[in-house]
């Protein structure tokens, strides 16, 4: 059996990590891309600052391609014994590409307005969120510097995070996925 990988794009805080957590227990295996930048960084003894994590991403594709975040989390990915792979966070179609070598790959873009994304990212506490309204400006011209806005504008389906629940979000998500299987 080739294994369904969902790749989620959307710009940061459009819920994206809240999809993804919210089917692992529906029995999805879930790889975050940026987890993948915290390791990497770890690795390297890097504080995981906003500023280290944005450099080290760039850097990553500079020195390796744009689909080098893809090949970091090829070990999950395969070792995945789970019918359906959420892959959390591509950031360009170069990254999809690199993951379609893996298996079946679908693509599921979750937009949000800027205020909304902007409110979840301050209050969700990870290092390199952006606490200031110009952190985040910054945060996202560098996702779209890398490419985000292709596998969003490409993608098999879509979900409009307005107005909606955790819950619903994650239901949308979950009917989308189980059509493609």
């Amino acid at each position: 059996m080739v294994k369904l990988i969902v790749c989620l794009a959307g710009m940061p805080g459009a819920g994206k990590s809240t999809i993804a957590e919210g089917l692992k227990s529906r029995g999805y295996d879930v790889v975050n891309m940026g987890d993948a930048v915290r390791e990497e960084a770890a690795k390297r003894a890097l504080e995981p600052s906003r500023e280290n994590l944005g450099k080290l991403m760039l850097e990553l594709r500079r020195e390796h391609g744009q689909g080098a975040v893809a090949e970091l989390v090829r070990p999950k990915i395969e070792s995945s014994a789970a019918e359906v792979v959420l892959v959390d966070g591509i950031r360009s179609i170069e990254e999809v590409q690199a993951i379609r070598k893996f298996g079946n790959v679908r693509l599921l873009a979750v937009h949000a307005s800027t205020s909304s994304r902007f409110d979840f990212l301050q209050r969700r506490g990870r290092p390199d969120d952006p606490q200031t309204r110009d952190h985040f400006v910054e945060r996202d011209s560098r996702e779209l510097g890398v490419g985000i806005s292709n596998p969003i504008a490409l993608s098999d389906e879509a979900i409009s995070n307005t107005g909606m629940t955790k819950d619903e979000l994650v239901e949308t998500a979950f009917g989308i996925i189980r059509g493609w299987i």
